[in-house]
């Protein structure tokens, strides 16, 4: 069994616009934006970021916004819900806020109260009351006794739960609870984002496009760890990809047998290696292999009003 992931990292969806995907995690649900960059595969489209702070693994939301996408089609594959945790008392807030967004009755899920709401490209998104000591950012619209504190967990969507359920113990996570169709899972030793939730279903395939994940990640604390993780995971059977710099982070990449892609990523060396921590987010970060196409990028991206 693994003894280096920590919980979630991060988890990166498709959406069809910058502009209103931004508006709607900064501004709707009052995130902070710590970096707007591109994708390092195809720098004609964004990477947005959003989290607290700092932009602190197991907080961080990331999109790639391929602009008029069309939305993606809900099924089994994918991540179908990502949950982020709220204070205690702060539903009956976010009901009102959201209810323009699919927000309606309050669940109870597991002893807890949960609101599901979609996000602009019918994303599956979700908040979870529950005790939770980590700072929320308080810089944006939402007031802090209400604030997103980071994520609380993701649900998968699954034809076959129990292959996913055994690579999640032998990446140190244990079975918490089961009701109906839907088995939980929590790492004992997280960093608050602590939770996965397999819901088996026979509901067709998931297609990706706007609005569906495109991968979760899972954190460990440095380059050290992810190596000890790579060839632990390569012994096990799955193929997985090199350590891949992604500036913020390192990454390493498989595909979970359910068919959802997994990353594996450092909390090094965060989201202020270039740029002062009051002003992350603030303007366009080019990996270095992308530098030259600034004025070329800078006049085609869509623009993103703050």
């Amino acid at each position: 069994m693994l003894s280096d992931i920590t919980g979630l990292h991060h988890v990166t969806a498709l959406a069809s616009g910058a502009q209103q995907n931004n508006a709607f995690f900064t501004k709707t649900l009052g995130l902070r934006r710590v970096k707007k960059t591109v994708n390092f595969d195809a720098p004609d489209v964004y990477h947005l970021y959003y989290g607290d702070a700092a932009g602190t693994p197991g907080t961080v939301m990331t999109y790639f916004p391929f602009p008029h996408a069309r939305r993606g089609t809900p099924g089994t594959g994918e991540v179908s819900t990502t949950a982020f945790a709220v204070p205690k008392g702060s539903l009956p807030y976010w009901q009102e806020r959201l209810a323009g967004h699919g927000a309606a009755a309050v669940e109870d899920r597991f002893g807890e109260r949960l609101l599901r709401f979609e996000g602009p490209d019918g994303d599956g998104l979700a908040l979870v009351e529950t005790e939770d000591a980590r700072a929320p950012w308080t810089g944006g619209e939402v007031p802090e006794d209400s604030a997103l504190r980071g994520f609380h967990s993701v649900e998968m969507h699954l034809a076959d739960i129990g292959p996913t359920a055994e690579l999640l113990r032998f990446m140190g996570y244990t079975e918490d609870d089961r009701a109906g169709d839907v088995t939980r899972y929590r790492h004992p030793a997280g960093n608050g984002a602590d939770v996965v939730d397999l819901w088996q279903s026979d509901a067709a395939p998931a297609k990706q496009s706007a609005g569906r994940v495109h991968h979760v990640a899972f954190a460990v604390p440095h380059r050290a760890a992810q190596a000890r993780v790579q060839e632990a995971l390569t012994d096990a059977g799955f193929r997985v990809t090199p350590q891949i710099d992604r500036d913020y982070f390192w990454a390493i990449y498989f595909r979970s047998p359910g068919g959802v892609l997994f990353e594996v990523a450092t909390n090094e060396p965060g989201f202020d290696r270039d740029e002062a921590p009051e002003h992350l987010g603030e303007v366009l970060m080019l990996p270095k292999q992308h530098a030259h196409l600034r004025d070329t990028l800078e006049a085609s991206l869509e623009s993103i009003t703050d």
